[in-house]
Parts: C-alpha cells; sequence; structure tokens
C-alpha cells in the first residue's frame, strides 16, 4: 500500500447541532473505525447539489464501512435558519448525518475555502485526501476502496451501521413544490420537486385533479414517466406536439407534456451531466445539459436557465436541436453581448408582456438581469455581485434581493420578483428603476404565476400555492444589507503566488492526448486587485500580481482537469474531469502571503 501524507482530524462541531442521527451528537470517536467523508456543503450552491448526487452511489455501495458527514456551511443569512438546513435536508433527500455549522466553526478547522470541498478521514482519525468542486466520486472510491484493504489488513477498520437515523416523512399533495403555470383552462400545472412528479390543481390551488409520474426518480417517458425534481414549467404554441415543456432538473433534461393524457417524451439532455469539453450544440438527445432550472418561450424557441453551467440555452424544437444562447461557463456578473456575459446559477425565467425582454432570476448573484431580443445583449436590473445580498428596496442600483429563483412578467411592463431567501414578493419597475416589497412573510417562495388582479406563489418550503392580491402600495420594510461571511486571506501587495494543487487519483494519470488537460482562469472584483496574472491558461499555477492601491476584494479561480486510466492495455480508458471555482476574499496586508495555495484534489 502506498504511503499517503496524514493529518489528524479535527472535531466536528456546529452551533446548529446534528441532522438525521435520531437527536444525537456525534464526534470523530463515534466513527472511529468507519471511513468518514465530510461533505462541506451549503444548499444554495448548485455544484454542491450536484455532489450530492454523485456521492450516492458511493454512500449505497459502502455504506458498512464509509459514514458521510454533510457539514452544512452558509453563504446566505437564510441559510444560517435551522430551519432552513432541516428543509433543505429533506428537500434534496440527503440520507446521511448532518452537522449545521451556522458560524463555520468546522469550515475555518478544516480550512476550507469553497464550496463544495470534500475531505475524507481514515479510520484512525486522519485526514487523508480533500477534493475541491465537483466530479471527484470516482477518485474517492478508488481511496476508500484503498482505506478498506490498508485497515481491515490493520484490524482498524469496524464494519456495520452507520449512525444515519431517517426523519419521520412528512404527508402533503405537494413537497418542496419548484414551479407552476396556468393552463389554459384555468387549472395549475405545479412541478412536485419533492414528489419526482407534475401535478395538476384545480383553480382553487387547492384540490388535485391528476399527478403525472408516479413519485420515484428516473427517466421514463410514456403515460407512466417519471422525473427527479422538476422545477421549471412553461406552456408551448400549438402544433408541437406537447404543450407544456418541463426542466427535469436531476435529470439534466427537458421533457415535454401532452396535456390530453399526460404523456411525456424526452426533448432534449442525454440524462448526463454537461462536463467542460462536452458538446455545446448539436442534435438535442445527443447533447448533455447541465440542472435546467426554468424554461420560457421566448422568440420562436424555448430558452433554458442552465443552472448548471452559469449558461442560457436555447431548444429550437422545428430544427430538433440545442445549444447555448449566452454565458461562458463562468461565474459572476457581467454583462454584454451573449458570448462574453457572465451569470451565476440562473433559475428563473419569464417573457415580458411585449416579447422583448427576457427576465432571468440570477441566483448566486442575487440579481435581475434580462436579455434583449433584438440583440441578445444581457443587462442587470438590479444586483451588484456573488458577495452582496440583503433586503433593501429603492432605486435599483443601491436595492438588494437574497437568492431570487424566480420571475413573472407583470401587465404594465414591470416584474415580480420571487426573493426566495428573503422570504418576499419583490418588484422591480423599469419604468421608474426603482424596487419595492410586494409581501412577506412567505417561505422560500420560488416561482409566481398572474392569475388577474391577483399573483399566485410557489412557497416551496409551506408545499403549497399561496393566493396573493397585488397591492396598490408596495410593503415597507426594514432595509437590511448583507455581506458573505467569510474571513479574507491576508496576502501582502504585488507578486502573489497561486498554486491549485492537483494530484490524479490512483490508476490515472492526467490526459494529454488531444492537449492540455488542464485549465485555470483568473479575474477579480474589482478588476483592478489584479495588475497582471488575469485572464484563461493552462497552468494550474501561475504568478498574480495584486495592486496595493486596492485595500481589498475577492479573487475568482477556475481550475478544471481531466485525468485517465493509466494502464496502457486498456483501448478505451476511463477519463475523467475534475473542476472548481473559487471566490476567495483577500485582504492586502504588508507581511502577508506571498502564495496562495488551492486544493482541487490531493493533500497541500
Amino acid at each position: 500500500m502506498a504511503s499517503r501524507a496524514r493529518v489528524r482530524a479535527p472535531e466536528l462541531a456546529g452551533k446548529g447541532g446534528w441532522l438525521n442521527t435520531g437527536g444525537k451528537d456525534l464526534s470523530l470517536a463515534d466513527l472511529r473505525g468507519k471511513i468518514v467523508i465530510a461533505d462541506f456543503w451549503t444548499f444554495c450552491c448548485i455544484n454542491c447539489l450536484h455532489v450530492l448526487d454523485e456521492l450516492r452511489e458511493l454512500e449505497e455501495k459502502h455504506r458498512d464501512t464509509v459514514v458521510i458527514i454533510g457539514v452544512h456551511s452558509p453563504k446566505f443569512v437564510h441559510e444560517a435558519d435551522h430551519q432552513a438546513v432541516v428543509d433543505a435536508v429533506a428537500r434534496y433527500e440527503v440520507h446521511h448525518p448532518v452537522l449545521d455549522d451556522p458560524e463555520l466553526a468546522t469550515w475555518k478547522q478544516y480550512a476550507v475555502r469553497a464550496w463544495p470541498t470534500l475531505v475524507v478521514i481514515d479510520p484512525e482519525g486522519y485526514v487523508v485526501g480533500q477534493h475541491a468542486g465537483e466530479g471527484h466520486a470516482h477518485a474517492i472510491a478508488a481511496l476508500v476502496e484503498e482505506l478498506e484493504a490498508e485497515h481491515a489488513a490493520k484490524g482498524t477498520l469496524r464494519r456495520g451501521d452507520g449512525p444515519y437515523v431517517a426523519p419521520e416523512p412528512q404527508a402533503g399533495d405537494l413537497k418542496f413544490p419548484g414551479k407552476a403555470v396556468r393552463l389554459p383552462d384555468g387549472h395549475f400545472l405545479v412541478a412536485d420537486s419533492g414528489h419526482h412528479s407534475l401535478v395538476e390543481l384545480a383553480e382553487d390551488g387547492e384540490t388535485v385533479v391528476r399527478r403525472i409520474g408516479d413519485g420515484e426518480r428516473g427517466l421514463v417517458d410514456g403515460t407512466a414517466p417519471r422525473f427527479s425534481e422538476p422545477q421549471g414549467l412553461a406552456l408551448v404554441p400549438e402544433g408541437l406536439g406537447f404543450d407544456v415543456v418541463v426542466a427535469d432538473t436531476v435529470n439534466h433534461a427537458l421533457r415535454g407534456v401532452r396535456l390530453s393524457d399526460g404523456g411525456v417524451t424526452t426533448l432534449a439532455g442525454t440524462g448526463r451531466q454537461w462536463w467542460q469539453g462536452s458538446p455545446t450544440d448539436g442534435a438535442a438527445r445527443e447533447v448533455d445539459l447541465s440542472s435546467p432550472w426554468d424554461v420560457a418561450w421566448f422568440d420562436g424557441r424555448v430558452w433554458i436557465a442552465m443552472a448548471g453551467v452559469h449558461q442560457l440555452w436555447a431548444y429550437d424544437p422545428a430544427a430538433g436541436t440545442v445549444g447555448v444562447a449566452a454565458g461562458t461557463t463562468n461565474e459572476g456578473l457581467v454583462d454584454g453581448p451573449p458570448a462574453e456575459a457572465w451569470f451565476a446559477q440562473p433559475s428563473g425565467l419569464a417573457v415580458s408582456a411585449d416579447g422583448e425582454r427576457l427576465w432571468v432570476a440570477d441566483s448566486e448573484t442575487s440579481a435581475v438581469r434580462w436579455v434583449s431580443r433584438e440583440t441578445r445583449s444581457v443587462h442587470t436590473a438590479v444586483g451588484t455581485g456573488l458577495f452582496d445580498f440583503g433586503h433593501r428596496d429603492g432605486a435599483a442600483g443601491q436595492a438588494l434581493l437574497q437568492h431570487p429563483l424566480g420571475v413573472t412578467a407583470l401587465p404594465d411592463g414591470s416584474v415580480a420578483i420571487s426573493d426566495t431567501y428573503n422570504h418576499a414578493l419583490r418588484r422591480f419597475d423599469p419604468a421608474t428603476g426603482e424596487v419595492s416589497t410586494l409581501a412577506t412573510d412567505l417561505r422560500e417562495p420560488s416561482g409566481a404565476v398572474l392569475v388577474g388582479d391577483d399573483i399566485v406563489v410557489v412557497e416551496s418550503a409551506r408545499h403549497r400555492l399561496t393566493r396573493l392580491r397585488l397591492p396598490e402600495e408596495a410593503v415597507q420594510v426594514e432595509s437590511v444589507a448583507h455581506r458573505t461571511q467569510r474571513a479574507a486571506t491576508e496576502v501582502a501587495p504585488g507578486a502573489l503566488q497561486l498554486d491549485v494543487v492537483f494530484q490524479a487519483p490512483s490508476g490515472q494519470k492526467l490526459d494529454e492526448r488531444y492537449g492540455p488537460s488542464t485549465r485555470l482562469l483568473v479575474s477579480a472584483t474589482p478588476p483592478e486587485l489584479l495588475l497582471s496574472g488575469a485572464g484563461p491558461d493552462t497552468d494550474l499555477s501561475r504568478e498574480l500580481v495584486l495592486n496595493e492601491a486596492v485595500a481589498e476584494g475577492v479573487l475568482h479561480v477556475s481550475a478544471m482537469a481531466a485525468s485517465c486510466d493509466d494502464d496502457p492495455a486498456i483501448e478505451y480508458p476511463a477519463c475523467h474531469v475534475h473542476q472548481q471555482d473559487w471566490g476567495v476574499p483577500v485582504r492586502l496586508t504588508v507581511g502577508g502571503a506571498s502564495r496562495l495555495p488551492l486544493v482541487l484534489a490531493g493533500m497541500e
């Protein structure tokens, strides 16, 4: 067995306590003899949700030797609310213990810098691996098998059931509904995300007319279909062979639904998640997608909020094709031409009353953006970036939202915003440039549908639709502003050595057959922070030069590495892509660090 670096694992502690343990607090001593995978996540983060899905097979296969511990480490203020964490654990079917760490105590002890980060702890309580981002399940599975063999031989592996205790299931017609659409007959079709199905409700928004889907996860077409956490819905014109298009989020697919008989057809996607280097356009059923979260019929095509890759895509039903419409896959808030714009987990779409604008709820930047039908250029209406959020009304340039997931076009040209983490319905009026609050005391609103003078809001965390009268006057709300609370790294002005640490998994090597197998992209907020070193390159190490005139800012680092089986006897080696985006707050200080290491995979 090859020797590996080992560091004693810090204790697991969090003020919010433990979930999925039957009320018991856990310590590392309780887990001795098990292989522990600590998953540092937060429920707003699409990459974290991808990792939850990546780990399910590993979790099931090694249930008697591996214990996954979710360490919930919040970005947004709402995510530090304990009940919100309880809801998220139920919403995303997390079947392992979760430590609620609202003050980032364990995050700091493990020196974590990014969501998601996976830390592997061996049966003797030592850290033996760390992985940031997505795409590491195969590497961790290989490490787990090595650890099982090593510690079984040493007598330090303890097999048997882990500490997970399933919570009591909650009954109800809806479970964490995502979005809804009003049908021509006045009924509502709701994406019942937690039940992996669609539900048609009568005009009262409560009475169940029928259910499309049997409640089990799956990607099955026909009149007995299956979905996996569907979210967005959109009506489409007649004559396409389907009436409603569905963003089937965890299946990474678009589905078409015939209302006449509930028949479902997969329109786009393969069921596999898109990765860097995959095709970005082509025959719709042959191109991978990544967590489509909402859909809208705009200018003759179905536009897709592709949350998983921070882009907008479009599906053309006449041509049977799908492809990127705007965005670069870089996460952030940058306006401009579609090929240059940056988004951050776009999660809601709506078409303006005049058809000239596509409104976008850009959740991770707490922003509302819009796309011009004429030029396809991207503009920001409300929001400033990844780290500023709150609940502040007034002029759009200084107004604040908190992780909005939905937008609804209003007849007067304004847009209602499902301001999810503020539990509010907000409004932006482009005519006045003002943001106001229409309603509060909602619970994680994720979408809304206009019905005459009323608006029907999807209260996702209350598992219901709520009908409100659109007020003539805005609600008065005390202004509050927040910034993501992560300790800044003190760095020296001038030269800063950036090193992304990547060690290929056991039995694999970097794949150089078709050119460079690594990619590094660096930028900064504000841009003036970087005097040099910004932009893309293939080397995972780079010297940056920081501007001493800028006291603090955020370094945005995106890294990717591809590794393949290192065995010449394998004709078609299996290859895997590892990728992660970091936003590293930095403070320039004389005597600060001159090197910034970021671990993509391995040990620093």
